[in-house]
């Protein structure tokens, strides 16, 4: 199949916060728009098959660093929001300011357009309130934090924001996807795209390939948004051998104590939290569904725990890491966690074990290092100029990719403001 050449005025690859953004605005601005997602787009059931099946493939969608830090991916449409715990820090608006790209209105659009209030008491767990309160009583600027989610939908007690939320009250960039599906947009599954077409140095469509057969779509502007691994890995094989390198993906550990006095494990993760950055690292409670609290006891040999999920409170510890490393051809990781980085995070695990017991806590322990929402990739005034466009004149991206330094928070709320930003910018 090969669509009619111009057919689409912009085609969109990848469907996560920041291309299902620029889709949804280009779609009520009556403009054709092709979005092609590599995977699949079953309804949501928040089950663990298919949190396995969207970020938990081997190679695919689970990947490992060189230095056996894993790094969860959502291939699916939404991409990682399916997966991720829906929580809305603010943008690095200075930071972005100083690369040229100002964001303030459209940061101010997504508050009134999206929900981004800390949760209601009533949707604190006991063990996130636990945490919190023990925090507190030590001295830390512990407190609720911003949360994409609608309240009114959401259920006390439930634990389906890591496996993507069924009731529709976790915000995910499907939705999104949707909206521009409903003003025209074509979404396109199983699309996995090879290489930007471009002619006289301007982008003018891509090849993909679908259930083992080549495609190709035109259009006169591309958008990648394919991640902070896809993006680069299409840039190479497109011309532009520079993007891949020198980047960001947040290294965090999880760090956990026995309560005998609680009981939980069902609750919303990421809902209290402290931001320590003089220290590079922010602090959160985490409470992770129980299949996934056995694997992080089990890989540091803590068998003894396995069944202790219920009475277990958990901290993340969530680093502000240093730029360095590379990704392969293939879409590998190649980043050694950098030893200042390291520190970072064992002294974030000395505070929380404070907290923790201080909370009554005892056996204490923490998991192996985890990467997450890997960025930098693609750096505005590197790859790409302040209007997200490459070398390539109508070739733009628009993920993590692009973000120019680290800053060790979720990128979501980012994004959905990059990706207005730049829809105006197209549409204009």
């Amino acid at each position: 199949m090969e669509t009619k050449r111009n057919h689409f005025d912009v085609i969109v690859v990848g469907s996560g916060p920041g291309g299902a953004t620029v889709a949804k605005e280009l779609a009520a601005r009556n403009q054709s728009v092709l979005i092609l997602e590599r995977g699949d787009n079953w309804r949501v059931m928040g089950t663990n098959w298919q949190a396995i099946f969207t970020g938990g493939i081997p190679g695919r969608s689970l990947l490992v660093t060189n230095n056996m830090l894993s790094m969860v991916r959502g291939i699916t449409t939404g991409g990682s929001s399916m997966l991720y715990y829906g929580t809305a820090f603010d943008p690095p608006v200075e930071m972005l300011k100083s690369h040229g790209i100002d964001i303030s209105a459209e940061v101010d659009e997504v508050r009134a357009e999206l929900p981004t209030q800390p949760l209601k008491d009533e949707l604190v767990g006991p063990m996130a309130r636990h945490i919190m309160n023990s925090a507190r009583e030590l001295g830390y600027d512990w407190h609720k934090l911003p949360k994409f989610i609608y309240q009114d939908k959401c259920r006390a007690g439930c634990w389906r924001c890591n496996y993507g939320c069924p009731y529709g009250a976790k915000w995910n960039a499907r939705m999104f996807v949707d909206d521009a599906c409903e003003n025209g947009a074509t979404l396109v599954n199983r699309a996995r795209v090879s290489r930007v077409i471009t002619e006289n140095n301007k982008a003018a469509g891509v090849e993909y390939t679908r259930w083992g057969k080549s495609h190709t779509a035109y259009a006169p502007r591309v958008v990648l948004s394919a991640g902070g691994i896809g993006s680069p890995a299409i840039l190479r094989k497109s011309g532009i051998a520079g993007a891949g390198y020198d980047f960001f993906y947040d290294p965090l550990i999880a760090v956990m104590g026995t309560a005998s006095d609680i009981k939980g494990g069902k609750e919303i993760p990421m809902a209290t939290g402290a931001l320590m950055e003089e220290d590079g690292y922010v602090m959160t409670d985490m409470v992770v569904p129980r299949s996934l609290y056995m694997l992080f006891a089990a890989e540091v040999f803590r068998f003894h725990k396995l069944l202790s999920h219920g009475k277990t409170l958990q901290i993340m510890i969530k680093a502000k890491d240093s730029l360095g490393g590379r990704i392969t051809d293939k879409e590998g990781v190649r980043k050694k966690l950098a030893d200042n980085d390291r520190r970072k995070l064992l002294h974030g695990y000395d505070r929380a074990k404070h907290i923790l017991k201080n909370a009554g806590a005892k056996n204490i322990f923490k998991s192996w290092y985890i990467a997450a929402h890997p960025g930098g990739t693609v750096k505005v005034g590197d790859i790409i100029d302040a209007n997200l466009e490459t070398e390539y004149e109508n070739l733009y991206v628009c993920d993590c990719s692009v973000i120019p330094e680290a800053w060790g928070l979720p990128p979501t709320f980012t994004l959905i403001s990059l990706g207005k930003r730049l829809a105006r910018h197209i549409s204009q």
